[in-house]
């Protein structure tokens, strides 16, 4: 934390607000259901723990995803973090209208969620609440089931583009 008057700068040269939250690193998910027979999939920077008791977590779908009424419908969801080598997941999943499931491949979990093969991580939920924020919705998810696979580290999202730990 710094105490110099300099850092603090309001007016039109005002960092964006979309500019200051790139200055906070994140992780990278995808948040796969089940709709019916078919697996439905978004791409996620937007998510947190919320509690150890009961074990929750939250990510923010756009009220314009195309994605996230399907995923609301299947009522259960499983959250993929992605590792370093995923960067093209990422992107397919963030592009709408791709065969997305098609090209990265994945199994069902024991709750019957999609899980992407060689995440570094995942957690199996339920849906548990939902609240409108803005132009996004609060997605907040009771896990019932998770695992690691640590080969890796982990992809981020920081300033605009694709991170590492090393870098």
């Amino acid at each position: 934390m710094s105490d110099r008057a300099d850092d603090h700068v309001v007016g039109p040269e005002a960092p964006s607000f979309r500019e200051v939250l790139g200055r906070f690193a994140t992780g990278i998910t995808i948040v796969t259901a089940m709709d019916g027979h078919e697996p439905v999939g978004l791409a996620a920077n937007s998510f947190t723990s919320v509690s150890l008791d009961p074990p929750l977590v939250l990510f923010c779908p756009a009220r314009t995803s195309g994605s996230w009424p399907r995923i609301e419908r299947a009522g259960r969801f499983a959250v993929n973090i992605l590792d370093e080598s995923q960067e093209e997941v990422c992107r397919i999943f963030a592009t709408p209208g791709e065969d997305r499931f098609g090209q990265v491949p994945w199994h069902r979990s024991p709750n019957g969620s999609p899980l992407l093969d060689q995440v570094h991580a995942f957690l199996d939920c339920t849906i548990w609440a939902v609240h409108e924020a803005g132009d996004h919705m609060v997605v907040i998810g009771e896990v019932q089931d998770l695992g690691i696979d640590d080969q890796a580290g982990p992809l981020l999202y920081y300033r605009g583009r694709y991170a590492r730990l090393g870098d």
